[in-house]
């Protein structure tokens, strides 16, 4: 596995998601002058990377409008110097031509790339929501019960030789024991050459269980696919986000944090912020393993990212 020579850890904050819905917590951003503002001050806490999905201003329905994603991306980079890592996950339930499209409209540095299909059953959540602001989320979450995310071998073919072409370089998102074989295949097949840059997404239902012993089974199955030509990342959902992300710091890898994946800064007790979160991983990483929080140079030299100026935004 590959690690900064600083020995810094590189901090990702996902700010908005298209997991959690408006009625879970007053705190989601889902205006654009609420996404740009919270990746902006998690930025300014010590994240080096902000991950992002867009919403509909007037319901906070995740949607894919590159206008959006646009407008969120300048906003953010007028005032900070940060990584900007839009999705192409979307809505899980979008087509993955949709939401491959945000590449060539932003050029961005980096992307998230989803490296297979899974069960995506959002529909749990509905029994921790007593009442719904908006009459479109429990429709969105109980249609899970049916949903396969799709991102099929044609689709990571086409996903994944688009991002090449724009020079943009993806987080590789396995969900799954599964998907780390899913991307040596497109290893195989060209699409995509190693160094590779790797990120666990644990917790969701669909996926792989969030637990120490499934971190561990998970990195000793990439070391044997991909040995020292990766580096690593891991996402903890719900209340796993910070053990995982604990553990994933003291094995030397990076972590994700944010209210994409969970809306808590502890039990019982919502995050007002992403820069809450942000704060905290970065404080736990320097208690438990004296890391410091990697720099958005840092993260560029590093991942061998393109010039800031090469982007559309």
């Amino acid at each position: 596995m590959r690690t900064l020579d600083s020995g810094n850890v590189i901090v990702t904050c996902a700010v908005t998601g298209a997991i959690h819905t408006p009625s879970m917590s007053p705190h989601l951003p889902t205006t654009p002058e609420e996404i740009a503002s919270e990746c902006i001050a998690a930025a300014e806490a010590g994240a080096a990377v902000v991950h992002i999905h867009v919403r509909d201003p007037e319901t906070g329905r995740p949607v894919n409008d590159t206008d959006l994603f646009h407008e969120v991306a300048t906003q953010v980079r007028e005032e900070v110097d940060v990584v900007i890592q839009p999705t192409t996950g979307g809505a899980p339930n979008s087509p993955p031509e949709e939401r491959i499209s945000v590449v060539p409209a932003l050029e961005p540095e980096m992307c998230s790339c989803n490296m297979g299909s899974i069960n995506f059953g959002l529909y749990p959540m509905l029994a921790g929501v007593e009442e719904f602001e908006y009459d479109w989320e429990p429709e969105y979450l109980e249609s899970t019960t049916d949903l396969i995310f799709q991102n099929t071998f044609g689709d990571l073919e086409v996903i994944m030789n688009t991002i090449s072409d724009h020079g943009t370089v993806p987080s590789l998102e396995c969900y799954d024991v599964g998907h780390l074989y899913n991307l040596a295949h497109c290893v195989e097949q060209g699409w995509i050459s190693p160094p590779l840059h790797v990120e666990f997404v644990m917790g969701i239902h669909g996926g792989i269980g969030a637990s120490a012993e499934n971190l561990v089974h998970m990195k000793r199955v990439v070391d044997d696919l991909f040995g020292d030509d990766y580096s690593l990342s891991v996402i903890g959902a719900g209340q796993n986000q910070f053990p995982l992300t604990t553990q994933a710091i003291s094995m030397g890898a990076q972590a994700r944090v944010g209210l994409e994946d969970n809306l808590y800064l502890e039990r019982g007790r919502l995050a007002e912020s992403n820069a809450e979160q942000v704060e905290r991983i970065v404080d736990l990483a320097w208690q438990i393993a004296g890391r410091e929080p990697a720099t958005p140079e840092e993260v560029r030299d590093f991942l061998e990212l393109k010039d800031p100026a090469e982007t559309a935004f």
